[in-house]
């Protein structure tokens, strides 16, 4: 794969490449929520690089459209996602450095295209997460899984490093976590993904379906541009120093958003005890 084939996540897609059929997930949208599925379950959803364009293409085409207000990552069969495919795996084997270097742009690239989208995205996650999936995870807004989950940043144990996934991992779990299971490689249940932050609901399968549609349905009655302008908010301030330049900045935000239209809105609809007009 060369370095020319890398597309930035920031490059919104043509209207041929939008409507060029998916190879390994399904894009379905209904009652403004798409949900993205991962659709390689004989393989255990593993990544490949076919899905990495795939995700890449459907996330950039889903934080433009008008018709979607949140977005719903899931995937199909009894694992989540179990990390690299083995063909894959193979070819990066005999990869130069540089070719290699390519390959990772382009993983590191989907992930904060899944990251910077601008929909809410809320992950319905079941069976077996390792390695990259763990970063598919991290890399949404909102994480609900079943019980019978598991987690595994495998990388220590195969020679390797967590490293394009490490940002999101690391932001989801905390600095302590991630030392504890990035270095050892262990498997964690999701009792325990839960316990240090990286998830944020945990329920019994068969209430998994109707646990993440309530949080779907609590996220469509917000304003996407205010949710949009807060997940911005999020990644400026996270980690920005208490100072007089983040006073100002935040004091900015919110003068802009509150004579934006959906501010303006949201605020008289509150006042006239109706619902807003983003809500049909």
């Amino acid at each position: 794969m060369s370095a020319e084939s890398v597309t930035p996540a920031t490059s919104p897609p043509d209207a041929r490449e939008a409507e060029r059929p998916y190879e390994t997930i399904v894009v379905t949208v209904d009652a403004q929520v798409a949900t993205v599925t991962l659709n390689r379950p004989e393989v255990r959803n593993a990544f490949s690089e076919t899905m990495i364009a795939d995700l890449t293409r459907a996330f950039l085409d889903l934080g433009t459209r008008a018709d979607v207000r949140v977005v719903m990552l899931a995937a199909a069969g009894k694992a989540f996602c179990a990390g690299a495919d083995l063909n894959w795996m193979k070819r990066m084997a005999g990869y130069s450095e540089a070719e290699n270097r390519a390959d990772a742009l382009l993983l590191a690239r989907m992930l904060k295209t899944l990251h910077d989208c601008p929909k809410p995205v809320v992950a319905k996650v079941q069976g077996d997460t390792y390695a990259g999936g763990t970063g598919l995870v991290a890399a949404c807004d909102i994480a609900i899984a079943s019980r019978d989950a598991g987690f595994c940043l495998s990388e220590t144990r195969l020679g390797l490093i967590p490293a394009t996934i490490g940002p999101y991992v690391i932001r989801a779990m905390g600095e302590r976590a991630a030392r504890r299971y990035m270095l050892t490689a262990e498997r964690f249940d999701a009792a325990e993904a839960l316990r240090i932050g990286y998830l944020h609901e945990v329920v019994d399968a068969d209430a998994l379906d109707a646990a993440v549609t309530r949080m779907v349905d609590v996220l469509k009655v917000n304003s996407s541009n205010a949710m949009d302008e807060t997940k911005r908010l999020i990644r400026d301030v996270a980690t920005a120093p208490l100072d007089e330049a983040l006073l100002a900045d935040t004091a900015d935000r919110i003068a802009t958003i509150r004579v934006s239209d959906e501010g303006r809105e949201g605020i008289r609809s509150f006042l006239e005890k109706r619902k807003p007009s983003w809500i049909s």
